[in-house]
């Protein structure tokens, strides 16, 4: 896989709850034109997207905030099991720190960290826009 893309409303405070987490700005860039609208099948498309890596390198978070043509509903909630894409996923060395750090900015942890079944500390945070991510910690046994 190459990268998963989420559609934002507010792309600074998207990119910055993605910083929090570790990723880094690989390129930042304004798009649209035909080419653009031929990929997406949309007409009059503007739109600025972040492409942020994973620490390791092995992964891509692209982040696109579209200017024109914009979605009129908006922002719509999600839940765990509602159908579809609904999380991304990292591994990170410290859970208990990561979300201690991203409540300190407003991220709502959905339940509990938890330790499943010895193999991983895990949590699921929501984020600016709704965004679930999945944060686990490996244990080592």
């Amino acid at each position: 896989m190459d990268h998963v893309g989420i559609n934002v409303e507010d792309l600074e405070a998207a990119k910055e709850f993605f910083l929090d987490l570790g990723l880094t700005v690989q390129w930042e860039a304004d798009l649209g034109g035909e080419l653009v609208e031929r990929v997406i099948k949309l007409k009059n498309v503007r739109d600025r997207a972040v492409m942020l890596q994973t620490p390791d390198g092995r992964g891509v978070i692209e982040l696109v905030k579209f200017y024109s043509p914009i979605d009129e509903k908006g922002i719509q909630p999600s839940f765990a099991n509602t159908l579809g894409i609904r999380h991304v996923a990292f591994l990170v060395d410290d859970v208990e720190w990561v979300v201690a750090k991203l409540k300190t900015k407003g991220v709502e942890l959905f339940g509990e960290i938890v330790n499943y079944e010895n193999i991983y500390k895990d949590c699921f945070v929501r984020g600016p826009e709704g965004i679930i991510v999945e944060l686990a910690e490996k244990i080592n046994s």
